[in-house]
């Protein structure tokens, strides 16, 4: 595969494993050697093998109904190379709480139906493209996290799309799965693949290109957030979502999760925008509640769980550190970019703006609050911080907002040590994580955070036990993991302040 080799590096966080990356990729040999010991199967490629497009891949190789060959592709790049790399060496790229994903890739490792590659060569011989690439917001933001001004830059999107059309067969099904922008589908994506298709001096009249947006959750129930869940689904014309749908089925179980139509692929867009932003917006309004809380000497989790006793109240949030990840970040921006910039209005979706505004300044309210609650300054102490994740029992670090309260501490003065059972490597900040949380708790320190709501730490006798065997210190529980009883005992040694709990 390699024709020349540079001094660029791929590291997988896992093994510790390097890997040279190719400066020329030639696969050829490779994807069609793959191809040849399916024959009769229908090829589908994943583009991207990321927390989505590397588990999608895995749930196409077990289909229901049907056997594929999968491919999987990501770019050469020192983030992406190791991925391949471990895909086709037996180790699968990703860890979380579901032991599903475990066996789904032992059995395609005992058909050896999946393969994973970065030559583009590998569309000619899809049947299928599933997108599953990022397609990122550039926010520009002051010191407090307060959102400045955004831009959403299709250009590398568009790029992903031509290099399917570059080489993809005339009547292949593009199934986009990517959060993007209302519109995209219709007015760019199909449009890149018809010219792509035209150059080559093939017919642009049997491509099928559709939309039917991932809601994919890391974590214990990851296999089932694609096969065991309801999808939207829909296609830029007739046939493409006859296609679309006749993939899907062979995949979800449509029996008990069935499938929603859409008029077209904008309300399929508009739709996974939508539920993303009606959630951003949700934390947003618990932000400012629970400061009143604190202010007013109110447990806020008390009053939540009784609001939420009535049955149209349920889905009321409760406060915590802040918002991460790939989606909730970013996709109400995405959707008032696509309404000024694909649709041609001159007015913003205000709400959904502001509730990424108060979102994204969550982490820097929690360090003030710590702040203000600290007796002395924060410069020199040391701080063990419990979770570098965005969400509890998943090693995923994407846009995490312990990175915000981190950079502060760090800016303070602090002497920050990181434990996370999920992660080794956060790639974002460079920097390794430790594990192992007996070894750190035989320390003393200033201050210990509770960031992230992993299972290690949720009713952890262990972790009490560990903490009230240390001098008083500071623990400081961003997101209501500790109960009353173990609030109760750990204040008989520590002080205890929790994000939205006034009444302590």
């Amino acid at each position: 595969m390699i024709k020349e080799e540079t001094k660029l590096q791929s590291v997988s966080p896992l093994t510790g494993k390097q890997y040279l990356i190719p400066e020329k990729v030639d696969d050829k040999a490779g994807i069609d050697e793959f191809v040849a010991q399916h024959p009769g199967k229908k090829v589908v490629v994943v583009q991207g093998l990321g927390f989505v497009g590397s588990v999608m891949a895995l749930v196409v190789a077990n289909a229901l109904t049907e056997e594929y060959a999968v491919v999987g592709i990501d770019l050469p790049t020192p983030f992406s190379y190791w991925k391949i790399q471990s895909i086709n060496e037996g180790v699968f790229p990703v860890i979380a709480d579901d032991p599903k994903i475990e066996q789904f890739y032992k059995r395609t490792r005992e058909k050896k139906n999946f393969y994973a590659t970065c030559d583009p060569y590998a569309y000619s011989k899809a049947d299928v493209v599933v997108v599953d690439i990022n397609l990122d917001v550039k926010k520009r933001s002051n010191d407090n996290g307060h959102l400045e001004d955004y831009s959403v830059d299709l250009t590398p999107f568009k790029k992903a799309i031509t290099a399917i059309g570059t080489y993809c067969k005339p009547g292949v099904l593009v199934l986009v799965e990517t959060t993007v922008p209302p519109g995209t589908t219709q007015k760019v994506v199909r449009p890149v693949l018809e010219e792509c298709l035209q150059k080559r001096g093939l017919p642009a009249d049997q491509l099928k290109t559709g939309h039917s947006y991932e809601r994919v959750m890391p974590g214990p129930k990851y296999i089932d957030s694609i096969q065991n869940f309801y999808r939207v689904f829909s296609g830029t014309d007739e046939a493409s979502e006859e296609a679309v749908e006749k993939f899907l089925r062979t995949v979800i179980k449509t029996d008990e999760y069935p499938l929603t139509k859409l008029g077209n692929t904008q309300a399929t867009e508009m739709a996974k925008v939508l539920e993303n932003s009606y959630r951003a917006m949700n934390i947003a309004f618990m932000v400012e509640w629970s400061r009143f809380a604190e202010e007013a000497g109110v447990d806020i989790y008390e009053v939540v769980n009784a609001i939420r006793m009535r049955p149209t109240h349920k889905n009321i949030m409760l406060p915590g550190l802040g918002v991460g990840g790939y989606c909730l970040t970013k996709d109400p921006l995405l959707a008032s970019w696509a309404k000024m910039n694909l649709f041609g209005s001159s007015e913003p979706l205000e709400q959904s703006e502001t509730g990424v505004h108060i979102n994204d300044q969550m982490p820097h309210f929690a360090f003030q609050f710590l702040q203000s609650q600290y007796n002395g300054p924060l410069n020199g102490k040391k701080v063990l911080m419990l979770g570098v994740s965005y969400l509890n029992d998943v090693g995923d670090t994407r846009f995490t907002p312990v990175q915000g309260l981190f950079e502060r501490l760090t800016d303070a003065g602090c002497e920050v040590t990181l434990h996370d059972p999920h992660v080794m490597l956060w790639e974002e900040k460079g920097l390794r994580i430790n594990n192992d949380l007996d070894e750190l708790l035989q320390q003393a320190y200033d201050v210990v955070i509770i960031s992230t709501g992993h299972k290690e730490y949720r009713n952890s006798p262990k972790l009490v036990s560990a903490l009230l065997s240390h001098p008083g210190s500071f623990i400081y529980d961003t997101i209501g993991v500790l109960s009353n009883d173990e609030i109760r005992k750990l204040k008989e040694k520590h002080i205890v302040k929790v994000i939205g709990r006034g009444d302590l």
